[in-house]
């Protein structure tokens, strides 16, 4: 398997479509930029993963 598949990827139209229902209008290019370099900051990557993990032992076990 490529070690550096992508597995899960954001598009600039998911943000702005998030952006639309927030606060009603679309970011600016320097808005979007700010997310672009932020957003890893606050997605719980580690707690994902290991939700996903566990999932695959629980189904592995039925």
């Amino acid at each position: 398997m490529n070690i550096n598949k992508k597995i899960y990827y954001l598009t600039f139209e998911d943000v702005q479509s998030i952006a639309e229902e927030t606060i009603d209008r679309k970011l600016n290019n320097k808005e979007l930029k700010l997310v672009e370099n932020h957003i890893g900051d606050f997605i719980p990557w580690f707690e994902s993963i290991a939700h996903c993990i566990d999932y695959i032992k629980i189904e592995e076990e039925k």
